[in-house]
């Protein structure tokens, strides 16, 4: 289960979930996954269906007709409209009719085909392992995709409590400048920068909610939980977390550079099947077949119900060889296309894979440069606390101004924003690491709580 539910007096509430809970429940559930998944299913048909070119085909036929029996010589071309007749030629034109019927059944079979099924199979089975590495880089596209989601959401949620800090301070402030001025000890002017502070602070604490609002939305696309449901478990990602080795890096691993590279192993796989379609197809034939007929060579009818059964057998066994003779010039067009696609592909992979080295890179540049803002942002809360403490101080003592105060308050606010942004840069920074790797497991782990 994804989560646990609790009755609390008569009401439902929703356990805090984990970063991994997330992923795990987009894995199972969300739809771009199950897309993949019944690709894969529809690839494991395809190679069951180029199997079945090696089992014997057997065509049958039954068939009972009544019509009349006139034919003439001549030439008929090729067509789908006209039946066929055998019989003499009688020389007579009548409108009687009889009863006709036939029953066979044709059995084919390829003993030999060069390569051709072979080939085929080969074909169907790249496509579902292609098939197969796209659900992986999906996957790992997902997690990565939740994972920043949940990353999003805790970053609002840290906005929206330093801004809450920063309008109860300017709230405290406010109300302390009003009955300092009612006591006639303070000018009016410094009550309306006061309140202009906290009209600021609390548009600032609405924005910061309305962000918050937005990525609980998103995240509720990947765990199926209404938005307003949603509470999640961040304590570990609050904190910095411990510096690793990295791990060496290769671009072929990542799960993008795998389905590129398998979706090359498929046009080859397609190119050899093409190369072993122009070849002699030799075809292992038998045939069983029986026909009934009202009508004499005479042109005499027998009448009643004669043709309505099959009286007249005949078998045959024997040998089919055909080869497309013509067809080399538009096969080796295919051939050159089909060349040109693997080309194109195998340039794309080169492509994917100097990216995915960029994006590492970026990546390690990205988290070295948080690592170091987060060791800074602290010394800037501390210094910020000390700043509005005296000017609050200063101004208590009438040597300060109101402005002074309101600026060292904004200041801190902001800083407490920027210190808590930043340890989930860091996180933020390892999980880019994670996806150009091509793995989010270690990742997911570190964040564990």
């Amino acid at each position: 289960m994804l989560t646990l539910v609790s009755v609390v007096q008569g009401q439902v509430t929703q356990s805090p979930i984990t970063i991994q809970q997330v992923v795990e429940a987009a894995l199972r559930t969300y739809p771009a996954v199950r897309v993949s998944e019944e690709q894969i299913n529809a690839a494991s048909a395809g190679i069951q269906l180029a199997r079945t070119a090696y089992l014997p085909r057997v065509d049958s036929l039954a068939q009972v007709n009544r019509a009349t029996r006139n034919n003439i010589f001549g030439l008929l071309l090729p067509q789908a409209v006209i039946p066929s007749i055998s019989g003499p030629v009688l020389g007579s034109n009548s409108l009687d009719s009889v009863w006709g019927t036939a029953v066979g059944a044709t059995v084919t079979w390829e003993p030999f085909d060069f390569g051709l099924r072979n080939a085929s199979v080969a074909a169907a089975t790249a496509a579902k392992t292609r098939n197969e590495a796209t659900l992986k880089r999906t996957e790992l596209e997902i997690s990565v995709a939740a994972a920043d989601a949940f990353l999003t959401l805790i970053a609002t949620q840290e906005t929206v409590r330093a801004a809450q800090a920063g309008v109860d301070r300017a709230q405290a402030l406010s109300q302390s400048v009003r009955a300092q001025a009612d006591a006639q000890l303070r000018p009016g002017a410094d009550v309306s920068r006061t309140e202009a502070e906290l009209a600021a602070a609390r548009t600032q604490l609405v924005q910061a909610q309305q962000a918050q609002d937005i990525a609980r939305a998103l995240l509720s696309q990947f765990v199926g939980i209404p938005p307003d449901q949603i509470t999640v478990a961040a304590a570990r990602l609050l904190q910095l977390p411990s510096e690793q080795t990295p791990s060496p890096f290769d671009a072929a691993h990542n799960p993008a550079a795998v389905e590129q590279n398998t979706l090359i192993d498929q046009k080859k796989a397609e190119l050899q099947a093409l190369e072993k379609s122009y070849v002699p197809r030799l075809f292992v034939q038998g045939s069983a077949f029986a026909r009934g007929t009202g009508a004499q060579t005479d042109g005499t009818r027998l009448g009643g119900g004669n043709g309505l059964a099959p009286s007249t057998q005949n078998y045959a066994l024997g040998l089919t060889i055909t080869f497309p003779l013509f067809d080399f010039a538009s096969i080796h067009a295919r051939e050159a296309a089909q060349s040109a696609t693997i080309r194109a592909e195998t340039a794309r992979y080169q492509q994917i894979t100097t990216e995915l080295t960029t994006r590492q890179n970026a990546a390690r540049a990205a988290l070295e440069g948080a690592r170091k803002t987060a060791a800074n942002t602290p010394v800037a809360v501390t210094a910020a606390m000390t700043a509005s403490q005296q000017a609050n101080a200063r101004y208590q003592a009438g040597l300060g101004t109101i402005v002074e105060v309101a600026d060292a308050q904004r200041l801190l606010t902001q800083s407490e924003i920027d210190d808590a942004l930043a340890r989930l840069g860091v996180w933020r920074a390892l999980l880019s690491t994670a996806a150009a790797t091509g793995n989010v497991q270690p990742f997911l782990a570190n964040a564990a709580p």
